[in-house]
């Protein structure tokens, strides 16, 4: 039993000399190439076996063959097992320069291309990583780019837009500064109509910056879609006089839903203005609602006579205007007597309707019709008192 304690001392001492140098070395070492650090550690534990194994030898007074021998089975096996740190390391540091490589390409046109040499377990895990990343880039940078486009073609539309009212408006002023105006009650008149157009795109403009900002403010409340739609209608009732169509909401069911009356107000008025301007003379545009499991679904359909199938999933896109028969005429002002019939926005109602839909975690959606389009929002239902 006390040559057992002796020789673990030994063996203790010598194991512990080296441990104490690998130590020192590794601590220089931390900053270094992670093989140069697997080579050392494999340094370390050979010098720890080997110091430990010749200390007991020594101190079991072998003869001088017997301490031969132990010398060279050490001095073969702690070779052995410094090649294959070596190659150990020599493995990780290219499988490490492969992935560094392939890191280089994430973001890039052509996406995240993987190394092409098998690689351990957890840079295989941070290789799938990387290509994760680099998918949600790609995602993020076609969606700053359709941002971008969408945001110059709004940018265009509205300077378009506001072009036709500005220049009316400076004819009409010049006109009555100039005295040469023969009804100034007309001028006068159109002047107003043009400024409530003018602030309307204003408003829109603002909503939807409120909207892609994720700055609406919402107060919820229980209300009736019957009540909203009642109010909707009698806003856009004059306006479907004005264009002579009819109005129809004769099939909407009094039911309850957890929102905040004023924007969904809002968003179905803008659903009936688009459809009443969409919709020719004598046509109707119709509303409708009808539940679905725990939602309640609000359908507007106009007489358009239909969308192209490629554009329906453009239609709630920002700035969208379609064929020149959906898009408003410009109204000049060489009759300042002429009804307005022109567009009070830019595109933006059926972007505003989506925006505010999808706030109150709904949805929107429009489909082709027999003779024309249906437009539906999906709201969830109140929940049960």
């Amino acid at each position: 039993m006390k040559d057992l304690l002796l020789i673990a001392l030994f063996a203790a001492l010598g194991a512990a000399a080296a441990g104490l140098l690998g130590l020192a070395a590794l601590r220089l070492l931390r900053r270094r190439s992670l093989a140069l650090t697997l080579f050392a550690v494999a340094v370390v534990s050979v010098l720890a076996v080997t110091s430990g194994t010749f200390a007991v030898a020594r101190a079991m007074f072998l003869s001088r063959h017997d301490l031969g021998v132990v010398v060279t089975v050490l001095a073969v096996a702690s070779t052995v097992a410094l090649l294959t740190a070596a190659l150990l390391g020599r493995q990780v540091t290219a499988g490490g320069r492969a992935l560094a490589a392939a890191a280089r390409t994430v973001g890039g046109d052509t996406g995240f291309t993987p190394p092409d040499r098998p690689l351990g377990r957890e840079l295989a895990a941070v290789s799938a990583e990387l290509a994760a990343t680099s998918a949600r880039l790609a995602e993020s940078r076609d969606r700053e780019r359709a941002l971008d486009a969408s945001r110059r073609e709004l940018i265009a539309w509205i300077s378009h837009d506001l072009r036709t009212p500005l220049a009316g408006l400076r004819a009409m002023a010049e006109a009555l500064e100039d005295g040469v105006a023969e009804e100034p009650e007309r001028y006068l008149a159109r002047i107003r109509t043009e400024v409530e157009r003018l602030t309307g795109m204003v408003d829109d403009l603002f909503e939807l910056s409120r909207i892609q900002a994720g700055a609406l403010s919402l107060s919820p409340s229980r209300v009736s879609l019957h009540d909203l739609v009642d109010d909707a209608l009698a806003g856009a009732h004059p306006l479907a006089r004005q264009r002579g169509v009819r109005l129809e909401g004769r099939r909407v069911e009094p039911a309850p839903i957890e929102a905040d009356p004023r924007e969904i107000t809002r968003a179905i008025g803008n659903l009936l203005v688009n459809a009443i301007r969409a919709t020719p003379p004598d046509g109707v545009v119709a509303v409708s609602t009808h539940r679905e499991a725990d939602a309640v679904v609000l359908a507007v359909t106009d007489g358009c006579g239909g969308i192209p199938e490629p554009d329906l999933p453009r239609v709630f896109e920002t700035g969208w205007r379609g064929t020149a028969a959906r898009t408003p005429r410009p109204t000049g002002p060489a009759d300042p007597g002429t009804p307005d019939t022109a567009d009070s926005g830019a595109g933006l109602g059926l972007a505003i309707v989506r925006g505010i839909v999808e706030a109150h975690d709904g949805r929107a959606l429009v489909r082709n019709v027999e003779g024309g389009c249906c437009f539906e929002i999906t709201l969830p239902a109140a929940r049960r008192a």
